[in-house]
C-alpha cells in the first residue's frame, strides 16, 4: 500500500467516508470531523505510518490537504 494510500484510509475509516469525499474536506466541514473525530483520524495516521505527532501539528491539521503537507514537511513521509 502507498502512502498516500495509507493516508486515505485514515481518513476514510476516521470519518467512515468514501474516498471521493476527501479532496477539499476540512475540519468541521462534515458531522463525523469534531474534536473526537479529530483524535480519531490522528491515532490512525500515527498507526499507518508509525509516528507521534507534535501537539502544533495536531491542531494546524485542519483539512485533508493540510495533513499532507505536514507529514511531507514535518514526518518525511512522501505522497
Amino acid at each position: 500500500m502507498t502512502n498516500l494510500e495509507m493516508y486515505k484510509q485514515a481518513f476514510c475509516e476516521a470519518f467512515e467516508i468514501t474516498e471521493d469525499k476527501l479532496a477539499g474536506l476540512k475540519y468541521q466541514e462534515i458531522p463525523s470531523w469534531d474534536s473526537v473525530g479529530h483524535m480519531n483520524l490522528v491515532a490512525n495516521i500515527e498507526e499507518a505510518f508509525d509516528i507521534m505527532m507534535d501537539t502544533e501539528d495536531i491542531i494546524d491539521l485542519n483539512s485533508f490537504e493540510k495533513g499532507q503537507e505536514i507529514l511531507s514537511s514535518n514526518y518525511d513521509i512522501k505522497f
